[in-house]
């Protein structure tokens, strides 16, 4: 776990300094340099071309890291990038041709409740262009064991400069058209920027000889296609489909809002599985088992840890940190809450989805998942109309819920593994004690102040019961590491 850690450490970092730079964004200026409606629309768009993503990617991002470490020649090696830079462009140019030929009836579709994003439509497809090719050249770096560059762009960059856009167009330097149309430069500059370093660390050559195992590389691209719109589906259709269902696209503002507060449930997630990912496809490929069980269950326990943690500040805050941001945009509390606990219960299964994603397995996950994200669809086409974005959220937990505990399942059924160990029970019911005991209680001063007083005693109490109980060595010996007791 030394690399995982070090690696999963930095990111950490990055990953929170991005979100912190996100909240920023998302809590304060967004919604007080845009209206409603273009914030609202803002986030349409970027949901759009998060679900437009794997399509474009065409599974390449997942291919790169489950075949690299099976190449072990020069020319294999340089064949098999050649194939995955250029693969994405079978789905890329037709899917402009027929957006050319069939573009009035694409905007006729999504515009059927809100006008405004009709001049926007083909913003979606260069925005979904520019996110895939930064993960297929994050991925290039990912199997070569570099995670942290990329990780900074993947999180920093963009909200970085997010950011100073959002100031010009407060300062009335540019209008929220120029805005948006800067906005996908942004992605675009930071793909551009993905594929320089991408280079560095292993510069491309050129090679267009035959590789052995490509009919399997191409069925598992092109699986991994409906794999990656079945996750983007479930983290994206709820804020697409309010904005297609419901008659006031402001709905998608305050829905992100609350979306993006149990969203920080998920950074260490994020941070870990760009290391996790090359590390499993590895053990995988060695057929490695006890290294394997041995990073599901540390990885299952690390996560379960910090973001039970994460999950604390949130829940036993929020009532607080509601205070702080314009009233309209806190009527989602429920949604906070039913979206935390589903992150959490994502967090839990380590690295569950590397396993499954990089095993010869992945055609029956694949299977579920179409049924699960079909099943969002429903349940969201259902509850949407009746609940608002209380049933959006709503319907998103289900899915991801009964998702995740399939796949739990299978990996037990397959590998004769489960992430879950007596620490697990230990972690669950000290979250639950301390929301019961914790969620009540209030500093009588000002909410910034009561936060960070109340945060500052969650952690304390947290991070010594977890000490006390030992329910992790990974968890332990960092406590003793940073409280120099070791």
């Amino acid at each position: 776990m030394g690399i995982v850690l070090n690696q999963s450490f930095k990111n950490t970092i990055t990953t929170y300094l991005g979100f912190g730079i996100g909240a920023i964004n998302t809590l304060f200026l967004y919604t007080n340099f845009l209206t409603d409606e273009y914030y609202g629309l803002v986030a349409f768009l970027l949901s759009a071309a998060n679900i437009m993503m794997p399509f474009m990617a065409f599974g390449v991002h997942n291919s790169i890291i489950k075949f690299y470490s099976t190449f072990k020649t020069k020319n294999s090696i340089n064949s098999f990038l050649t194939l995955m830079l250029l693969l994405p462009m079978l789905f890329i140019i037709p899917t402009a041709f027929i957006g050319y030929l069939a573009y009035d009836s694409i905007v006729h579709w999504l515009t059927n409740e809100n006008q405004i994003v009709e001049n926007y439509v083909w913003h979606i497809f260069i925005l979904a262009i520019a996110m895939a090719y930064f993960e297929i050249f994050f991925a290039w770096t990912k199997v070569q064991l570099q995670t942290v560059f990329g990780n900074l762009m993947k999180e920093i960059f963009h909200r970085v400069c997010i950011m100073i856009l959002l100031f010009a167009v407060y300062f009335d330097w540019l209008s929220v058209d120029d805005f948006i149309v800067a906005m996908v430069g942004v992605y675009v500059l930071r793909m551009i920027i993905m594929k320089f370093y991408a280079y560095t660390v292993r510069f491309p050559k050129l090679k267009f000889q035959p590789i052995e195992n490509r009919a399997s590389i191409l069925k598992y691209s092109g699986l991994m296609i409906i794999a990656g719109s079945v996750a983007m589906l479930i983290l994206d259709i709820d804020k697409f489909m309010i904005g297609l269902m419901l008659p006031d696209i402001e709905q998608v503002a305050y829905y992100s809002v609350a979306i993006f507060i149990a969203t920080v449930i998920a950074v260490p997630q994020r941070a870990m599985h760009q290391i996790m990912l090359p590390l499993t496809a590895k053990y995988l490929n060695e057929k490695n088992k006890v290294a394997l069980e041995d990073l599901y269950k540390r990885s299952s326990m690390t996560l379960l840890v910090v973001s039970g943690f994460i999950f604390l500040l949130i829940i036993l805050n929020i009532n607080q940190l509601y205070e702080i941001l314009p009233e309209k945009f806190t009527g989602g509390l429920f949604v906070v809450l039913i979206v935390s606990l589903a992150k959490l219960y994502d967090n839990s299964l380590g690295n569950n989805n590397a396993i499954l994603f990089n095993s010869d397995y992945y055609r029956m996950v694949l299977f579920f998942g179409v049924l699960l994200a079909i099943m969002a669809i429903v349940l969201n086409a259902i509850f949407i109309p009746v609940f608002g974005i209380e049933g959006s959220a709503f319907a998103t937990f289900l899915a991801v819920f009964i998702y995740n505990t399939i796949k739990i399942l299978f990996v037990k059924q397959k590998f004769n593994m489960l992430p879950f160990t007596i620490g697990s029970l230990k972690i669950a019911v000290t979250l639950i004690l301390l929301v019961v005991g914790l969620y009540f209680w209030e500093f009588p001063f000002h909410p910034v102040i009561n936060i960070i007083l109340k945060s500052s005693l969650i952690g304390v109490i947290y991070f010594g019961l977890i000490y006390k109980l030992d329910v992790s060595e990974d968890i332990s010996y960092q406590i003793k590491k940073y409280l120099r007791l070791k």
